[in-house]
């Protein structure tokens, strides 16, 4: 309507949410205090597919890695030997629990 003054949007939202709090509260609900970091409606943060894939690549080459490993050679000189870089050489050592031999 024209020459009607607008009602405060703030004003609105706030009489909507006392509704619905006079709402849920007369509805014989109550308020429930959680605990910090707990939530069901939280996605879950975990690996997905591709880190799957990656770690099954990385199991494939673990008996070779550990055979390096087995010879009593350093991790540079492993990840040579299999064509890697050190990195993944030394990941997949971790991921299976062994370790090379430490640099002279």
């Amino acid at each position: 309507m024209i020459g009607v003054p607008m009602a405060d949007p703030r004003d609105l939202i706030i009489d909507e949410l006392n509704q619905q709090l006079d709402a849920f509260f007369g509805a014989g609900k109550s308020v429930q205090i959680i605990p910090s970091g707990v939530s069901a409606d939280a996605p879950f943060f975990g690996t997905n597919s591709h880190q799957i894939k990656l770690r099954a690549e990385r199991d494939k080459l673990a008996p070779a890695v550990r055979a390096e490993a087995a010879k009593g050679v350093v991790a540079s000189a492993a990840a040579k030997n299999l064509g890697m870089h050190i990195k993944r050489v030394t990941l997949i050592a971790q991921e299976n629990g062994f370790k090379f031999a430490e640099t002279p």
